[in-house]
């Protein structure tokens, strides 16, 4: 058996070759057994020719968040420059929040003319799912240099209050 390349040891990747016995048993062994070998071709060529694929099926984009707490706020920060307030649509509900919205390409320039392209255009959403129950009317949403903060304050569940009873 040849020596592996640097890329072949660092990611795990083989060369495969029809008449190489290490590469099929390894194909064999990474994938549990030749039947499940055997449908992950069969799935692989599916795709190829464009039956079931996953792929085509339009979805948005996940937003990415970092999601933290304080001792009586739960807060959500992410990215969404360029976007206008007026696309976004925040949903809060005592312990889902989802946050959706679109941003829109300003073609400066046509495809063929790009080195790089890297930058998503549009729709993008992520619900997070909280690990407390908030105040729903209470949260706020705050938009700074593309940097949206949501703060959510949480239910203060040892707030106690007294119930004078009435008489009919």
């Amino acid at each position: 058996m040849a020596k592996k390349s640097f890329f072949e040891r660092l990611t795990g990747a083989v060369k495969l070759d029809d008449n190489d016995e290490d590469t099929q048993h390894f194909e064999t062994k990474k994938i549990g057994t030749k039947s499940s070998a055997k449908n992950a071709a069969t799935l692989s060529n599916k795709n190829a020719i464009g039956e079931d694929s996953w792929a085509d099926e339009e979805k948005d984009a996940e937003l990415t968040v970092d999601v933290f707490q304080t001792a009586d706020t739960i807060v959500i920060k992410t990215m969404i420059a360029g976007v206008h307030p007026e696309d976004l649509d925040i949903s809060i509900a005592r312990d889902i929040v989802t946050i959706a919205g679109h941003r829109e390409e300003d073609r400066a320039a046509h495809d063929e003319d790009y080195f790089i392209r890297e930058l998503y255009w549009g729709s993008f959403s992520r619900t997070i799912t909280l690990p407390e129950e908030i105040e729903v009317e209470e949260a706020e949403a705050i938009e700074s240099h593309g940097l949206l903060i949501i703060k959510l304050p949480k239910i203060d569940k040892h707030r106690q209050t007294k119930l004078k009873v009435k008489a009919l």
